[in-house]
Formats: structure tokens, sequence, C-alpha cells
């Protein structure tokens, strides 16, 4: 899996946290997106970071700043065209996407990710866990992405399409299953009461 790129998608503007950068936020004495970047990092091959506004800020992390492409920051969908972008100039093929708010997700989900895109028959493929009472909950922000689907992306995107799922579902995505136990690998943080949760789970799994 190292020939894929791995974009983390730190384009939201954080109005539950009070607007800044919430992923430049500590967490157990690292910022919260050193642990995304510690997670990814074995999992992937370039890491690049989506991300609007002044780069600079992110220099500390030494990882190529990609803003989107489109104006208005339509959402995590321009954040996954932008890395699309940059894989067709780079010979890459797919990229994955993860959270920049999502400290805990699963140390093979790219793995798994391409394992369920390759037994569904699919160009795209998106985490999910289970739902109560029965059925998946996907998490579509952690996903594989083909760079053949880049161009459509972007008419999409032009045309007002702004939900992940409903462009992904057009094209086929496979879902990658993932327990949710002990707790939610997904689980992100957008308050400070899910900071707290998020402490909690560290002195919990240290």
């Amino acid at each position: 899996m190292h020939d894929i790129p791995g974009v983390i998608l730190a384009g939201g503007q954080s109005r539950r946290m009070g607007g800044g950068d919430k992923t430049l936020l500590p967490l157990g004495g690292q910022t919260v997106l050193s642990r995304v970047i510690e997670r990814l990092r074995g999992q992937v091959g370039a890491m690049l970071l989506n991300a609007n506004g002044d780069a600079a800020r992110f220099a500390a992390f030494d990882l190529p700043v990609l803003p989107d492409s489109l104006q208005d920051h339509p959402g995590p969908l321009a954040g996954v065209l932008a890395g699309l972008d940059w894989a067709a100039g780079h010979g890459a093929s797919r990229i994955v996407t993860v959270a920049a708010d999502t400290p805990f997700f699963p140390p093979d989900l790219v793995a798994r990710l391409v394992g369920a895109a390759e037994r569904a028959g699919t160009p795209i493929a998106l985490a999910a866990t289970p739902r109560e009472g029965g059925g998946l909950n996907r998490h579509p922000v952690f996903g594989l992405w083909p760079v053949s689907l880049r161009g459509d992306l972007r008419a999409a995107l032009e045309g007002g399409t702004r939900k992940i799922v409903a462009w992904a579902d057009i094209h086929g995505a496979a879902s990658a299953e993932f327990p949710d136990t002990p707790f939610d690998p997904f689980f992100n943080i957008n308050t400070a009461e899910d900071m707290h949760r998020a402490e909690a789970i560290l002195r919990e799994t240290a």
C-alpha cells in the first residue's frame, strides 16, 4: 500500500471549536494533527495536507499543503479533488483520504479499504462501522479514490454536488467495515467536550 498517497483533509473551518485550527490543539502532549500523521505514516507513501489559508502555520509538519482548487470551500470533496489532482501529476493511480480531526482511526485502514474495493470490484471504498439496529454507518471522509474519476468529480463539484456519498455511490463504493468497540475509531473532535473524550480515550488505551 506504500505507493498510495495519503491526503489529510483539514479544510474545515472549526466553527464548533470557535474557529482556528482544531488540528493544532494539544492532545496528550502532541497536537491532534501530529497524532493523525503518526497514525497514517506507514500505511501510505507520500503524505499531504489539504488546508486553506496561510500554509505557513503547518510548516512544522513538513508536509506539502494542498489548498482547494475551487472557490468558497465546498467541503471535503474539494479536498479529495485537490489530492487527486496532485496524484495525477505524480504518477499515482489512487489516493486515500483521512480526516485531520480523527486521531484514532484504524492502523490497518488503508489495507482494508484496498481489500474492500478489490473484493467488490468498485473504484471507491469507504470506511464504515456497525449501525445500531443493523446496517452500516459510513465514514466517507475515510476513503480510497481513483485518479481516473477526478474530471468527473470536478464537474460534479462545479455542478453543486457536496455530499461525498452522493457522488461516490454513483460510481460504486464498497464499504470496509471496522468494529466500533471499545470506542468508535472514527470519533472526531468538533467541540471542547469531544476533546475531553479524546483525552479519556488516550488514558483508556495507554
